[in-house]
């Protein structure tokens, strides 16, 4: 597969969730940018369920080391990252929904890439606030190309997909299945095999996600055009 020559900016929640859901994607355009929501650590020190499985004492540890598992996944795959200074659902100090939407539609504007990835926003907290926020610039950028991504490993359980997808049409969006947009296996085995490589420098989240993981982490990647229905004028 050819390299895009498209600017794409990938939104990510957690410092992995790009990667994992993405991947080849982000192989085939070595010049995106992944933007991730959840990089800072809480204001006071503390230790987590997920942290300690992730093999770290404490959350300051455990961020430290995060950014650094991601700056090495990115560079393999040669694209940019952004950092915004939330703390995700496990430090309890979530933003508020408008101040992250804010900080996304700054990101977009600084930035003006040509498509906008985000995550559907499946099962876990963070990535429906994530994507809630997105789907507000979704309104407020008619201009920009959206596309979602199905995120992993949660687009696996039972019925996830379907039933967000339902609940984003009742709100008003508009979900296309998208085929072309990411470079799969059967096109480019390098790209698949960046991937794997980029995945690998996630030690410490694929500790935490046990063995066995690999059959939902390496999954096919998906995507949907995202865009909301416009609102009916009334005949004067």
């Amino acid at each position: 597969m050819m390299q895009s020559r498209d600017r794409l900016l990938v939104i990510s929640p957690h410092l992995d969730d790009a990667v994992l859901s993405c991947g080849l994607l982000l192989s085939a355009n070595p010049s995106a940018i992944v933007c991730t929501v959840f990089t800072a650590p809480p204001r006071e020190n503390m230790s987590t369920e997920w942290d300690r499985k992730s093999g770290f004492k404490d959350a300051f540890e455990a961020m430290q080391a995060r950014q650094r598992e991601d700056a090495a996944a990115l560079e393999m795959l040669g694209v940019q990252p952004v950092h915004l200074p939330f703390c995700d659902a496990q430090y309890e100090q979530t933003p508020l929904l408008d101040e992250l939407a804010e900080a996304l539609r700054d990101t977009v504007q600084v930035h003006r890439p040509e498509k906008v990835i985000v995550p559907l926003g499946l099962f876990h907290s963070d990535h429906t606030l994530v994507s809630d926020a997105c789907l507000q610039l979704v309104t407020q950028m008619r201009d920009t190309a959206f596309h979602a991504y199905e995120d992993v490993p949660y687009r696996q359980m039972d019925q996830a997909v379907p039933q967000r997808i339902e609940e984003l049409t009742k709100r008003g969006y508009l979900l296309s299945p998208v085929d072309d947009l990411p470079a799969t296996v059967s096109q480019s085995v390098s790209h698949e095999q960046m991937k794997r490589e980029a995945i690998s420098a996630y030690t410490s989240q694929l500790r935490a996600f046990g063995p066995g993981a690999e059959t939902t982490l390496y999954s096919t990647e998906k995507y949907w055009q995202l865009t909301k229905r416009q609102a009916k004028t009334q005949a004067v």
